[in-house]
């Protein structure tokens, strides 16, 4: 039985072969095919870096379906990721490529090394941004708000104090 999978993309340094880290997400955006049909694929958006990471980075979304279960399909992601060049290193670091399970269609999910929904999805405008232009009526299991509703509260804007 195959399932629906919200992955998100990011990169923020050049690859030898897809060049600029737009090129590189792009890329994976193809490579993704080989785990599944890619039903549905953002644009490219650019994001500030955030933690240890230095360079601005490429981020979109694109949704899966596919005949993999969660820890088979995140070990793929985990390949895929090695295979662009992605060695371990800092959290937040720098990385030519960086690949998450956000959401699927088979709602939560738990195990060493693995949450769905993503823990820290809801906090990141860079994922709900592309999710958002692809994914919009998606919900989140945990608090039952779609994707463009959680967008949408991170990124309203809110009044100045008085």
């Amino acid at each position: 039985m195959s399932s629906l999978y919200l992955i998100a993309l990011g990169s923020n340094r050049r690859h030898a072969l897809y060049g600029a880290p737009q090129g590189v997400v792009r890329a994976a955006q193809e490579e993704l095919a080989a785990f599944g049909t890619v039903l549905a694929r953002s644009p490219v958006i650019a994001s500030s870096p955030m933690g240890a990471a230095q360079r601005r980075f490429a981020n979109a979304a694109l949704v899966l379906e596919s005949e993999l279960a969660p820890p088979a399909l995140l070990a793929a992601l985990k390949r895929t990721e090695r295979e662009f060049g992605r060695r371990r290193g800092r959290r937040w670091g720098d990385r030519v490529l960086d690949l998450d399970i956000i959401l699927w269609s088979g709602g939560r999910w738990s195990s060493p090394g693995l949450a769905i929904p993503h823990p820290e999805f809801r906090r990141r405008a860079f994922v709900l941004g592309p999710a958002s232009a692809i994914a919009r009526s998606w919900r989140d299991p945990v608090s039952g708000l779609t994707i463009a509703q959680l967008h949408a509260r991170l990124t309203r804007r809110r009044p100045l104090p008085r």
